[in-house]
């Protein structure tokens, strides 16, 4: 029989890259995890706005916030934790996709918190999507860092161009004040 109606159930490319089991040892453990992982977040969100929100599925045991290793600022992301597996099915069900600060969150189970897992994991120090973003997102801090770095790179070459010269010329081949002087007569 066809279905009218899509399934809400959307496999997720979502994977800890650093997970040190096997897959199948990863299979296990999300069968009945109790902890999600956030993303999508704006930089902005609270953990108050986090507990709201996910407090609706069921009571949260703790909310770990992602943190930019260098400036320990948020990046993105974050971990919930439920006391239960079935409140975090219920929260992949009913709060994936819905909009948080103007931004449409992911929510994804996770394996479970490790310690050291709250650091975004990109080369400045954030998270490795927002390296390589080219677009403007103020809700994620303007522009990526690739762009940002290839801004400074370019200004440091203008500079360094421009310090050989002492003087301006004023593009007429003579002084300002002898081209005023004329224009005065």
């Amino acid at each position: 029989m066809a279905s009218i109606i899509q399934s809400l159930a959307v496999k997720s490319s979502y994977k800890d890259q650093q997970y040190p089991g096997t897959v199948e040892d990863l299979v296990r453990e999300l069968a009945t995890s109790t902890t999600l992982y956030v993303g999508n977040l704006s930089f902005y969100t609270t953990e108050e706005q986090i507990y709201e929100i996910f407090s609706k599925c069921g009571e949260i045991k703790r909310i770990i916030m992602g943190l930019d290793r260098n400036t320990k600022t948020p990046c993105g992301f974050c971990f919930v934790e439920y006391y239960q597996h079935s409140d975090a099915l219920d929260c992949l069900k009913y709060i994936n996709g819905t909009k948080l600060d103007e931004r449409i969150i992911r929510t994804d189970l996770d394996p479970g918190y490790r310690d050291g897992r709250q650091y975004g994991r990109g080369k400045s120090g954030g998270q490795v999507r927002d390296e390589y973003r080219q677009e403007y997102d103020p809700g994620r801090g303007g522009y990526g860092h690739e762009v940002l770095r290839q801004e400074q790179r370019r200004r440091e070459h203008q500079q360094s161009s421009y310090r050989n010269y002492s003087s301006v010329p004023s593009g007429d081949g003579e002084s300002r004040s002898s081209h005023s002087k004329r224009s005065n007569n």
